[in-house]
């Protein structure tokens, strides 16, 4: 009985709020929106590239419930802006709804064709979003920078959509691969400074061939995508450093092709610069590679007489795994700063020949767990079946600061095997590192610190005194441990450090000299 009672009062409670409730009255917007911004800036884009999405706020403050007669956009259906309201898309929407003290968002995209606008090369393309008309009118400024650009992309097959593969020169056959891209064009061999590049897939030069790239030039990629050099090419980079411009007005950017400032120290926002085997005299001068997968990944030829890669004056940053990855191959290094990687800065794998002189290998990655040190050697393979050895005929690092936010900042991971002998050479020279294991982890020959062959006036563990490791600042202080520990002739055969400061009277170890903060 109490059961019904119950029910019946409940039913009677809900008839009666019911009687008493009005529908909700909307009075006209009186021009007194109020907004999160007054413009929305969507920073830069390239030509038919879409925008990121940005966001409006649209307060209601007032204390009754309004309805917003238009909301369009002044360009009207010609405009290069798509908006989002309450849900619904377009560049008109009527009579939208806000409660009393309550708010809604605007979101705005844009997909703009340089060819449609004015003007080509850069354009500020602008619009407004009014609210209402007349006396109630408002409005919101919209802002876009387009770039034009010289896009290089794969071709697609109309009929079945498949892209483009590359195939590729692997020991000696031409193989299929699933590597989407295409090989430049002769009249893509030099990238200039005249317009950035945009890539798709990933751009290979053809045997043979050169690509050389132009001080100055910006190289930008989509995501999965890259530089491949195949069997018999070779890469230039010539960037510059200017003494009466900044760095980066001459040097050569490699990056994704987000533009938007959200994006500029993301990791892994496309896929590497690879030097396959087979690719000869690649030199780079003047670089910053940032937010890759891996920056640079150089595959054999170990044993040539010149190196493989040359690089100097360079900067890699924001690798989601390897900054540099080299597979029995050959590098020389002088004034490289690599920071910020997933796994290791430089690793040198499968054996090889490296030699860094005044080189900065850093690595204060913040992202997620590293498994790997800023530095790590090996000379094996592994496979499922079996493991092969290699000989690293040598690994010289002069001058070099090897330091991070993780101990011991280097690994020497040497297998041998009684039956197949295998060099394992290196040497650490005038040279700050991190190195601490207070419960013996790391033993034998390899960590014996006082071996001369292997390591000669070395500084352990001193602080480097980085401006600022977490943003890729690694200019170093007066504080800093590598100090007047470098040694000539190293400083003498590299007489100025990245920033072209001289060197050669007192020199630091790694890539800059050190400066006041």
């Amino acid at each position: 009985m109490k059961r019904i009672i119950y029910f019946l009062f409940c039913i009677g409670f809900l008839m009666l709020w019911s009687s008493c409730r009005k529908d909700l009255e909307f009075s006209r917007s009186s021009g007194n929106l109020e907004f999160s911004k007054d413009t929305i800036y969507l920073d830069t884009v390239f030509t038919n590239i879409g925008s990121s999405t940005y966001n409006l706020k649209v307060y209601n403050r007032s204390n009754d419930d309004i309805s917003i007669p238009s909301i369009t956009l002044a360009s009207g259906v010609n405009s290069e802006y798509r908006l989002n309201v309450d849900g619904m898309s377009g560049n008109s929407f009527e009579n939208v709804e806000i409660l009393a003290k309550d708010s809604m968002f605007v979101f705005i995209e844009t997909t703009i064709d340089i060819n449609n606008l004015p003007n080509t090369g850069e354009f500020l393309y602008t619009d407004k979003i009014i609210f209402d008309s007349g006396t109630n009118m408002q409005d919101v400024d919209l802002v876009t920078l387009v770039k034009d650009a010289v896009f290089i992309y794969p071709n697609r097959d109309n009929s079945t959509g498949i892209i483009e593969t590359l195939t590729l020169n692997i020991g000696g056959e031409q193989l299929e691969t699933n590597i989407q891209g295409r090989y430049l064009m002769p009249d893509e061999y030099t990238f200039t400074n005249q317009r950035p590049y945009v890539i798709y897939g990933y751009a290979a030069v053809p045997n043979g061939e050169t690509l050389t790239i132009n001080a100055g030039a910006r190289v930008h990629f989509h995501a999965n995508s890259g530089l491949l050099v195949a069997d018999g090419a070779s890469l230039n980079v010539n960037g510059a450093f200017s003494t009466d411009q900044d760095l980066l007005e001459n040097e050569v950017i490699f990056e994704g092709d987000r533009l938007e400032p959200a994006f500029s120290d993301v990791p892994g926002q496309w896929g590497s610069i690879w030097l396959f085997q087979g690719s000869v005299n690649n030199t780079i001068n003047y670089a910053t590679i940032k937010n890759a997968s891996v920056g640079l990944l150089t595959d054999s030829n170990a044993d040539e007489a010149n190196a493989k890669l040359t690089i100097t004056n360079s900067q890699i940053y924001n690798s989601s795994n390897f900054g540099v990855l080299g597979r029995n191959t050959s590098i020389v290094a002088e004034n490289v700063v690599i920071n910020n990687s997933g796994q290791s800065s430089f690793a040198g794998t499968e054996g090889g020949k490296y030699n860094f002189t005044h080189c900065t290998i850093a690595n204060y990655w913040n992202n997620s767990f590293r498994q790997f040190p800023a530095l790590l050697l090996n000379n094996f393979r592994e496979t499922e079946d079996s493991i092969f050895l290699f000989d690293l005929t040598e690994a010289n690092f002069n001058n070099c600061i090897i330091y991070g936010n993780d101990n011991p900042e280097f690994i020497l991971d040497e297998l041998s095997d009684a039956s197949t002998m295998s060099d394992f050479n290196f040497k650490f020279t005038n040279s700050l590192v991190r190195f601490q294991d207070p419960n013996n982890n790391f033993s034998g020959d390899n960590y014996d610190f006082d071996d001369m062959l292997h390591y000669e006036n070395m500084r352990f563990n001193d602080n480097p005194d980085f401006k600022n490791p977490n943003n890729n600042e690694m200019i170093i202080g007066d504080n800093s441990g590598a100090i007047n520990i470098g040694v000539n002739p190293f400083s003498n055969n590299i007489p100025t450090d990245i920033l072209n400061v001289n060197r050669t009277a007192e020199p630091d170890a790694g890539a800059y000299q050190n400066t006041e903060f």
